[in-house]
């Protein structure tokens, strides 16, 4: 080992350093200043490294210690840029309508009709009973207009809307383009339905509200079933979905601008006599959407709406006869004998999901108002709470006024397609129970995509199980064109059919329905019920007798006895037919021997 110092030995690093350095020791005394390349005095070359002198380094004196110099602290000038932290804004978003946001959601709409569309055109089947009937009075309609032929009914004592409205528009259609076309008409007032119902939805609320309202309303039972069904509730429900969307478009105008809903609603009446149930409720929203910009002022508007639709419904009722119409299919319809149980299930078999999302979305919506997340919404805590409990039991209660006026009548007829109405008026308070449902900034996504699923796979099963209760009647029509005659007198339980599609060759006079009957004998004598059927087949009226055992099965049984009994026909042929939901039945023909 040797004892010399020749190793490098680093020395503290010291920032506010310029290249030289002083030492002192403990008596104050300072040592000579390193000169760099300046050998030791010694000359020893490992002496050059320290920068101090060898006679320092005795052991018995002090160590070195070294001098800190000190910096004063030097201002920045203020024209040098600095870091600045920047302001943190209330929210990462702002909500305030935007052109993209518009098309964003313009675009999910799109998706949604193009689904509700896919879904209503993947139904298929031969007329139905009430199609038929409306398609071929519309053609019997416009031949009387064109070439004076004979109206061959009093459609307007029995129709559930004017006759000279929509059966005379799908007869047109259906001139051109067939059944395909007058139900697509159908198709188009279900779609604009469901455009206007998010708009007006989205003026109330907001965009994610209207597209959830929409999604559901386009995937119901009687959504999807109207949607390719030629009957007067689509366009009805058009023009109700229109009236609604004319009532919140024009809340912040001058209160007669709400008279432009006047005529359409009344025009919804007329197309559909059942949407009468829905004017008080239009008016109602006619005033609580303009109570936050009118205030009190906005009962007049309700006042200028009401009176508006009364005066033309009262000169509609004067210069048109279809008063009689309205009692028989509307006021003073005959009652059924279906109980108010079975009527509550169905009602909550085909409309009940959507009608519970609307409930539990009024309820929230009565307990919090704010509709946005972000902060820097107008009008942060919402409407009041009064305002927002009036405005989900209107919207909500209106999906029950349909049952109710069916449990009244003990009827399940047309509940399936009168369930649609209410619904399209409860779908923005179910749009706000699916929102609520998900939670902000989307943190329960899957609930919401739950419920819509589960609407889904109801109205897809439901639809297809409802478009296929009656059978196809192409056999049936063909199997009977041969024995069609000018002259010639017809029993069928649904006649409209072959007279639809035969209508070349019948028509409506010639045939006698299973659901009623007035047979006059040859005394002049009136005959009705199943008495005047007896009678009448006794008598040999009919030339050809049609059954299917669906419509009336025990007044079918009744006339098969009779038919058998009577000796005056042979039957030609049974046509089986397959029901959905596994059921099975035949169309059974009779023709007159003598």
């Amino acid at each position: 080992m040797t004892s010399r110092n020749d190793h490098f030995t680093p020395q503290p690093y010291d920032p506010y350093a310029e290249g030289d350095f002083t030492w002192f020791n403990s008596d104050g005394q300072v040592g000579a200043p390193h000169q760099q390349g300046q050998p030791g005095q010694h000359g020893q070359p490992g002496h050059q490294e320290y920068g101090y002198d060898e006679q320092y380094r005795d052991p018995q004196q002090d160590q070195p210690t070294y001098a800190l110099r000190t910096v004063q602290y030097q201002q920045v000038p203020d024209d040098e840029p600095g870091y600045h932290i920047p302001e943190t804004p209330e929210a990462g978003w702002d909500d305030r309508p935007s052109r993209r946001r518009a098309w964003v959601s313009r675009g999910v709409l799109a998706v949604l009709m193009v689904i509700q569309a896919v879904l209503s055109l993947r139904l298929s089947n031969t007329a139905f009973q009430d199609e038929a009937l409306y398609l071929a009075a519309g053609h019997n309609i416009l031949d009387h207009w064109a070439n004076g032929t004979p109206l061959y009914s009093g459609y307007e004592t029995y129709f559930s809307g004017s006759p000279m409205l929509y059966p005379v528009a799908a007869a047109v259609v259906d001139g051109y383009f067939g059944l395909s076309g007058a139900r697509a008409l159908s198709l188009l007032s279900m779609l604009g339905a469901t455009g206007l119902l998010y708009s007006f939805t989205r003026r109330m609320f907001n965009e994610r509200v209207a597209l959830v309202a929409a999604a559901l309303f386009a995937v119901t039972q009687p959504t999807i079933v109207l949607g390719w069904f030629a009957t007067y509730d689509a366009p009805a429900i058009f023009l109700l979905a229109l009236s609604a969307w004319i009532v919140v478009r024009t809340n912040r105008a001058p209160a007669i601008a709400v008279l432009l809903a006047a005529p359409v609603m009344v025009l919804a009446v007329a197309v559909k006599y059942a949407s009468a149930l829905y004017i008080p409720t239009l008016v109602v929203l006619a005033a609580l959407t303009a109570w936050h910009h009118k205030g009190w002022r906005c009962l007049s508007r309700a006042f200028l709406l009401g009176v508006g639709t009364a005066a033309l419904v009262g000169v509609g009722l004067m210069y048109t006869d279809v008063l009689a119409g309205v009692r028989q299919t509307t006021t003073n319809r005959a009652h059924g004998t279906d109980s108010a149980l079975s009527l509550l299930e169905k009602s909550a078999e085909w409309g009940g999901l959507m009608f519970a999302t609307a409930v539990a979305g009024a309820v929230a919506y009565a307990l919090r108002g704010r509709m946005n997340e972000s902060p820097r919404s107008y009008g942060l805590n919402g409407p009041g709470w009064r305002w927002r409990v009036l405005l989900g039991l209107l919207l909500t209660g209106t999906a029950v006024l349909a049952p109710a006026y069916q449990i009244h009548l003990s009827t399940a007829v047309s509940l399936y397609k009168h369930l649609d109405f209410g619904l399209l008026f409860a779908a923005p308070m179910a749009g706000i129970g699916v929102i609520r449902l998900v939670g902000k900034h989307f943190r329960y996504p899957q609930l919401g995509i739950m419920v819509w699923v589960a609407a889904l796979c109801l109205g897809v099963s439901q639809s297809e199980w409802r478009f296929g209760l009656w059978p196809d009647s192409a056999p049936l029509v063909k199997a009977v064109e041969p024995y069609m005659k000018p002259k010639a007198r017809y029993l069928g339980a649904t006649y409209e059919v072959p007279v639809y599609y035969l209508r070349d060759k019948t028509n409506h006079s010639q045939w006698t329905s299973t659901y009623g009957i007035g047979y006059s004998d040859k005394k002049g004598e009136i005959h009705h019920g199943r008495e005047g059927y007896r009678l009448a087949i006794e008598a040999g009226y009919f030339d050809l007798i049609v059954l299917d055992g669906v419509a009336t099965p025990d007044l079918d049984k009744y006339l098969e006895e009779q038919v058998t009994r009577s000796g005056h026909y042979r039957m030609v042929g049974t046509i089986p037919f397959t029901l959905s939901g596994g059921g099975t039945g035949a169309y059974k023909i009779w023709t007159k021997t003598s």
